[in-house]
């Protein structure tokens, strides 16, 4: 599948819970018709500790959305 959108390109984000924001993208997933935009899409995870006495975190980590979600910015 090709995208219309590549690494590097500046987007806009049109539908989603994150609609409006401004970002550039950080991975092109061609294989999925996904992308991975820098700020947008954010969830949290909770990592287990792994060792007594260290405690567990909560990790952000930004997911993959659907390339047609996005338009390019000039």
């Amino acid at each position: 599948m090709k995208l219309h959108v590549k690494k590097g390109d500046k987007v806009k984000v049109l539908s989603g819970k994150d609609k409006g924001k401004v970002g550039v993208i950080a991975r092109a997933l061609p294989k999925e018709g996904k992308v991975v935009v820098e700020g947008v899409a954010i969830a949290k995870r909770s990592i287990r500790s792994r060792v007594s006495g260290q405690s567990g975190r909560i990790v952000e980590t930004e997911r993959p959305i659907d390339a047609s979600n996005v338009a390019k910015v000039a």
